[in-house]
């Protein structure tokens, strides 16, 4: 629809034929007061005024319709008898679309009313994307938000994997950290009960992140939990009574069931150990996981292992089963490699040195409080910057009196 806006009436008369014939809805207003309120009730999709009228100029009209005097977009076409580059960019500075000279003939009229409706139709349809773009917007912000809340509930869950954070057994105390990088993490730690002299502790890092590689803890979770008849460490001997699988041989096992078995293309580091109560003989395996370390009761950090092959990488891998003593008042911490690998703003990582000064700061800390300690101290050595999930297991004994 075309609404004409002049005082001439002989004007309008003319223009209303040619658009008339070629096609146009046309509409008249014999003044810029009486074209707005025409816009304000029914939006006409082109707007031909004239500049000079008494009142409201044509300037002024399309001024008032660029400060929202209408609903949507007018097309707006100035008609006048000035053609001077000055009287033309003044026309366009008031938010004109086009320019025409009179007298217009029909043929350039009609040529800018279809250049005009190829500009509607773009951003008709421009509207229309955008208005479908708000709406999957909307569809992925709700989506976000259902998966946020999701992954919140899986976090919770993940958390009591470990079960119970610090767990006594005997003289030795057991103390977890997890902390995922994301909303779920990768990475595991826990303890059971083997029989009355024994208990088992893990350590286990997922590759990968998210939720692919929370699955996978998930199912390990099961498989070394603290129910004796679902622990795949564990069996029942001759005189049944419950025992442990050798750290090694568990390993191997763990191994070709991820290659055998799950097929998959993740794989996971380990720390399995089974400790005696009684003499504090510790039996490890390492593999692929960060090397142990056992901080002396005099306060010397000594590295464990030799590193080993990952889970669920190689075919018949071997695994070495290492043997230590833990004495009273020593500690044995098992940190993953998001601890390990921490790196500051300068590119240093952590390493050795610094999780052995961390532990040596924090020599006279023990349990959930070293735990809390060392998180702190990694945190702020990478400047605040969590890159990979961090887990560790604290094994201390108690000190003789």
């Amino acid at each position: 629809m075309v609404l004409v806006v002049d005082e001439s009436r002989a004007q309008r008369a003319m223009l209303r034929i040619h658009l008339t014939r070629a096609g146009y809805e046309v509409n008249e207003a014999t003044n810029g007061d009486d074209a707005l309120a025409f816009c304000t009730s029914r939006r006409p999709d082109v707007v031909l005024s004239d500049w000079v009228m008494a009142g409201m100029t044509g300037p002024e009209l399309c001024q008032k319709l660029r400060n929202g005097a209408t609903d949507g977009y007018v097309y707006f076409i100035l008609l006048s008898s000035k053609d001077q580059p000055a009287d033309i960019a003044f026309g366009l500075e008031s938010g004109a679309d086009d320019f025409l000279t009179k007298p217009t003939s029909a043929a350039e009229l009609l040529a800018r009313l279809r250049a005009g409706e190829r500009i509607l139709l773009l951003q008709d349809e421009s509207r229309k994307v955008n208005a479908r773009l708000t709406e999957t917007l909307e569809a992925l912000r709700k989506a976000q938000v259902a998966m946020d809340r999701d992954l919140n509930e899986a976090r919770r869950l993940q958390q009591g994997l470990i079960g119970e954070r610090h767990t006594q057994f005997g003289d030795f105390s057991v103390s977890n950290l997890l902390r995922p990088a994301g909303h779920v993490g990768g990475d595991l730690t826990g303890s059971f009960a083997i029989n009355a002299q024994r208990f088992g502790v893990f350590a286990i890092d997922v590759s990968g992140h998210g939720v692919a590689a929370a699955l996978m803890t998930a199912r390990l979770a099961t498989q070394l939990s603290a129910s004796l008849d679902q622990n795949a460490a564990l069996f029942i001997d001759e005189y049944g009574l419950y025992d442990s699988r050798p750290p090694a041989v568990l390993a191997r096992y763990l191994n070709h069931q991820m290659l055998s078995d799950l097929r998959v293309d993740t794989y996971f580091t380990m720390v399995y150990a089974v400790i005696d109560q009684q003499s504090g003989e510790v039996r490890l395996v390492q593999a692929g996981h960060p090397h142990p370390m056992v901080q002396r009761a005099s306060g010397e950090v000594e590295l464990v292992g030799n590193g080993g092959f990952p889970i669920g990488v190689i075919e018949n891998a071997r695994y070495e089963e290492i043997t230590l003593t833990l004495n009273p008042g020593d500690k044995l911490v098992i940190a993953s490699d998001g601890i390990w690998d921490a790196t500051n703003p300068s590119g240093q990582m952590l390493g050795t040195d610094g999780l052995s000064a961390i532990m040596q700061t924090n020599r006279m800390s023990e349990g959930l409080g070293l735990m809390e300690a060392m998180v702190w101290s990694v945190l702020r050595f990478s400047g605040g910057q969590q890159e990979d999930d961090i887990s560790a297991l604290l094994i201390e004994r108690k000190a003789a009196p």
